[in-house]
């Protein structure tokens, strides 16, 4: 999920890198379209929304053989490698200076390790879908964080409704009226806290990175090797090593890395590039969407009414905390 991933204030989170996606904690790039502007927008647009939707799908069946810690492993070392042979390529240089590293693993740790574990834990517990609609919830809490952490974002009646629709929606999705029966509670309390580390990780990017010299994919790529430094650390101290690399849970957890993370971020660049931010970040509206059919066709997931009727809610909500007056 990351998704990650939109170039959008921080009160806009997704997934980060892999929103989870996230965009890179730098300028929006204003080079040339990369060679993926041959495709039409409108395509890449729904192959991003489709890779990020399905990466709750894929965080599901990697947690069938592996560790949540591994599972996340995984996810940032296919997605570094992944960018970082496209800096090989480019013969771009990783970013350099101490401080700069400093803040990278802090930022790491915040759009990266903390939670694509989390959401890999959730998914233990919870089905794919509800995971994926909770990742919505990030801008929700980017809003609210921003009101009282960003002196720019001005609080507006607006923005004020949007959030309380935005949680009311949660409230739908959650059962709240049937005091939550039949929900893991703790599965979603760790779903929800992995979306909210998203808007914390983007203050803290936008007040510390925001001005870094480097392209999108350097911040990136140098954000994401740390987070799997960081994991491998946690993945040996509390868990063992797996007795068998099943093919189906390690080809999910490589597509969710490499795909999920590495060819997603190089389309997301190019659409800013092209379409601008503002339109761009509307993928993340469609991400709940999809991880929801992704679960209900291909895993069999239950879908009651509220489900989709609370997500419908919650992205409602969301898209109003966005919407600013000229």
């Amino acid at each position: 999920m990351s998704a990650p991933s939109t170039p959008v204030p921080p009160s806009t989170p997704t997934p980060p890198l892999s929103p989870a996606t996230t965009r890179a904690p730098g300028p929006v790039p204003t080079a040339k379209a990369p060679a993926t502007a041959r495709l039409d927008w409108r395509l890449r647009f729904a192959v991003l929304s489709v890779i990020w939707g399905f990466s709750f799908l894929l965080i599901k069946v990697g947690t069938e053989a592996y560790a949540p810690f591994q599972v996340a492993l995984g996810r940032v070392f296919f997605g570094a490698l992944a960018l970082l042979t496209v800096l090989l390529i480019r013969r771009e240089p990783l970013p350099r200076g101490r401080r700069t590293w400093a803040h990278l693993s802090v930022a790491a740790l915040l759009l990266n390790t903390a939670p694509f574990s989390l959401f890999a834990y959730a998914e233990l517990s919870i089905p794919s879908s509800l995971a994926g609609i909770c990742n919505a919830t990030s801008p929700l809490w980017g809003m609210a964080l921003s009101l009282v952490a960003l002196s720019e974002d001005r609080p507006t009646r607006r923005r004020f409704a949007g959030l309380g629709l935005g949680f009311l929606g949660v409230l739908t999705v959650l059962g709240a009226w049937q005091g939550f029966s039949g929900l893991d509670a703790k599965g979603t309390a760790l779903a929800l806290l992995a979306a909210l580390c998203y808007p914390i990780g983007w203050i803290y990017v936008r007040r510390t990175l925001a001005s870094t010299p480097g392209s999108p994919v350097a911040l990136t790529g140098a954000q994401l090797l740390v987070s799997t430094l960081q994991l491998a650390a946690v993945s040996a101290l509390f868990t063992s090593t797996p007795a068998s690399f099943p093919l189906w849970p390690t080809l999910s957890v490589i597509a969710l890395g490499a795909l999920g993370t590495g060819m997603a971020l190089q389309m997301q660049y190019g659409l800013v590039t092209e379409i601008g931010p503002t339109t761009a970040q509307m993928v993340t509206y469609f991400i709940p969407v999809i991880a929801t059919t992704a679960g209900v066709l291909l895993l069999d997931e239950q879908l009651h009414w509220n489900t989709p009727v609370g997500a419908a809610v919650v992205l409602a909500g969301a898209a109003l905390t966005q919407t600013r007056r000229r």
